[in-house]
């Protein structure tokens, strides 16, 4: 089911986390971060929201390490019921697509609901002392990358890294609704 992110608490501190990576490391936020700013980009790899935001998605990140600026992607999905989700097939994508940016799974699903994450892909923008100034979407991609696409998530974190503040407006995330576990 499509979900729409409500508005991001501009402010609050980004909720510390100790997730394993598909390289096989475990990494927290501090490992994560840049010295200007991280995005935290909550994704999976079934959800066709996630496909087309991808490419510009990998090409932003890799913009962004240039600024100083860390981008983690995390998937939280319930992989006994999305199998495409599992941790292996999470780290067969990462070495498939070589994302420039860890991705991390979060099974029991805390750190999904300490962000307050509600669909794939969202993204949660940090200046340098970890403080959430952006939250929407990589861009205008749903199921298909939108060529030419203005770039939202690279534009105000490029302003966050710089100013401290990310220009108006955001747009919400648009996808997948995250899939929780029952119970």
């Amino acid at each position: 089911m499509a979900t729409e992110s409500p508005a991001g608490e501009l402010g609050v501190v980004a909720p510390a986390f100790s997730l394993p990576a598909t390289d096989g490391r475990t990494l927290t936020l501090d490992d994560v971060r840049g010295e200007h700013g991280l995005v935290v980009v909550f994704m999976c790899n079934h959800c066709p929201y996630v496909q087309g935001a991808l490419p510009h998605l990998v090409r932003d990140a890799r913009e962004l390490a240039k600024l100083g600026v860390g981008v983690v992607g995390i998937s939280s999905n319930d992989a006994a019921t999305y199998p495409d989700d599992s941790f292996e097939r999470m780290a067969w994508l990462a070495a498939d697509l070589g994302l420039p940016f860890p991705y991390l799974y979060d099974e029991t699903q805390q750190v999904a609901r300490a962000y307050g994450a509600v669909c794939t892909p969202e993204c949660f923008g940090f200046d340098a002392g970890l403080r959430l100034r952006y939250r929407g979407r990589v861009d205008a991609s749903r199921k298909e990358p939108v060529e030419d696409a203005p770039r939202e998530l690279f534009d105000a974190m490029r302003e966050i890294a710089r100013a401290g503040v990310a220009p108006e407006p955001q747009y919400p995330a648009f996808g997948c609704s995250i899939k929780w576990k029952l119970g």
